[in-house]
């Protein structure tokens, strides 16, 4: 069996460190909000390339509170409209609802994935006020046509980097393009965490003491609260795990870029379609490598006779999802619809051996109709 993602494989190669910075926050007596945090919010930071990074509790928290914080800062109101991909993840388009912000939802490029200049174009109006591009599968969006949208019109602009840690466009990385930046940590993520977590990246000074407040009770000060927040709060295992793997980072994402490289190169079946290529590698971290093919069903059935696991991100897209049809009604969102029903993602991280890349590429262009 080739596992879609060894998560076990990918942490004991850091078993050592990992064991000893957790005895490191056992033996040290403060388990919340301490120099660990610290610490790691210096280092991610620094490898942003931003002035902040505030750790919280996980990647959704890091897009709601962001989105809270612009809101107690007077620069968002209830009903605003926030940009967003259709065919996100859909805890991107929770974090617009939980601040009663409206989502305008927007088809995506069809190579990219991502959003596109002529899209979000397509859809603004008076009452959009925000951006909310999503770096998805690991690629980073148009950012610097998104970042003169955002300017022309007076837009806030919010990375969802859940996916994307390492990407950058024009040497410079995602998190420190628009005015913030949320970051997932969870275990499968490329910087992943031994369980929940998140931050948010930025160089508004104002922002991040918001955030920081809204983070902790609303509160700077013990017992004094100055907004009505929640606790959502990195905590100092996770900091310290995180600070261990972070040093592994670029490392461990050139790997995956050799598994996509030969992906790329060697799978040549009619009947899979790659996403577009990327004019520079360091665009794109392939935190997944996704595939389309109208014969979907067949192709499942043809990667578990090979003994290949997979896992299609994501089968129902969020304009369908139950939750939000009294929100959204029937909307119809072609493209959206045919990628959530074309798509799959292959095995790929940063512990593949060659031979289970060759395996993979081999069921690939195996692959066919009459089966």
């Amino acid at each position: 069996m080739i596992k879609f993602l060894d998560l076990k494989e990918i942490n004991a190669q850091y078993e050592s460190e990992l064991k000893a910075a957790c005895a490191r926050v056992i033996d040290s007596g403060w388990y919340i909000l301490g120099s660990e945090v610290t610490a790691f919010e210096e280092s991610f930071a620094k490898y942003c390339g931003t002035e902040y990074a505030i750790g919280v509790a996980n990647g959704l928290d890091a897009l709601t509170l962001t989105l809270r914080a612009w809101k107690e800062l007077g620069k968002l109101k209830d009903g605003d409209g926030v940009i967003v991909p259709a065919n996100t993840y859909i805890a991107s388009i929770l974090a617009i609802t939980e601040n009663n912000l409206m989502p305008v939802l927007v088809e995506p490029d069809e190579q990219s994935y991502n959003l596109s200049k002529s899209n979000i174009l397509a859809a603004m109006n008076d009452n959009v006020k925000a951006i909310l591009p999503v770096h998805l599968y690991g690629r980073i969006s148009p950012m610097s046509e998104i970042m003169k949208i955002a300017d022309e019109f007076n837009l806030l602009v919010l990375e969802d980097c859940a996916q994307s840690h390492g990407a950058e466009l024009s040497e410079k990385k995602c998190g420190n393009w628009g005015h913030a930046g949320a970051f997932s940590f969870y275990p499968g993520k490329n910087l992943g965490a031994l369980g929940d977590a998140g931050a948010i990246t930025t160089n508004d000074t104002e922002l991040a003491e918001t955030i920081i407040a809204l983070r902790n009770y609303g509160s700077h000060k013990k017992y004094e609260n100055i907004y009505q927040g929640v606790n959502s709060r990195l905590d100092e295992i996770q900091a310290a795990m995180l600070s261990v793997k972070l040093k592994y980072l670029d490392s461990e994402t050139e790997a995956r870029r050799l598994v996509a490289r030969k992906y790329r190169t060697e799978i040549n079946s009619e009947f899979i379609s790659l996403s577009g290529d990327v004019s520079s590698e360091s665009e794109h971290a392939y935190h997944l490598f996704v595939i389309e093919t109208p014969y979907r069903e067949r192709f499942e059935a043809h990667l578990k006779q090979y003994g290949i696991q997979y896992v299609i991100h994501y089968p129902i897209p969020p304009h369908h999802q139950k939750a939000y049809s009294t929100l959204m009604g029937d909307v119809s969102l072609p493209l959206t619809e045919n990628i959530h029903n074309n798509i799959l993602s292959l095995p790929i991280s940063p512990v593949m051996s060659e031979e289970e890349v060759n395996q993979v590429i081999t069921a690939c262009n195996s692959f066919r109709l009459e089966e």
